[in-house]
């Protein structure tokens, strides 16, 4: 059985760790050489897309990540379900 609201505490858990994530965990960053080398590799424009792309999958993964896991924690310590 399903708590009544799983659904809206894990959105706002997702959100909240998000918002976490964003401000305290920085982006990898790529060294010039190998930044260059991804530009060619993948025909992009210039660096700042190369970055505008590896933030996006960088947050992404987190997201994920952090879904993940706080998905573990609601199942296992607040499921009503014995």
């Amino acid at each position: 059985m399903k708590h009544p609201l799983e659904s809206l505490l894990v959105a706002g858990g997702i959100l909240l760790l998000a918002l976490i994530s964003c401000l305290l965990l920085p982006a990898p960053s790529l060294g010039l050489v190998l930044a260059q080398k991804l530009v060619a590799t993948f025909h992009l424009v210039d660096l700042n897309q190369l970055y505008t792309l590896l933030f996006c999958l960088w947050f992404l993964l987190l997201g994920t990540l952090e879904f993940f896991i706080l998905r573990f924690v609601w199942r296992r310590w607040f499921s009503l379900a014995s």
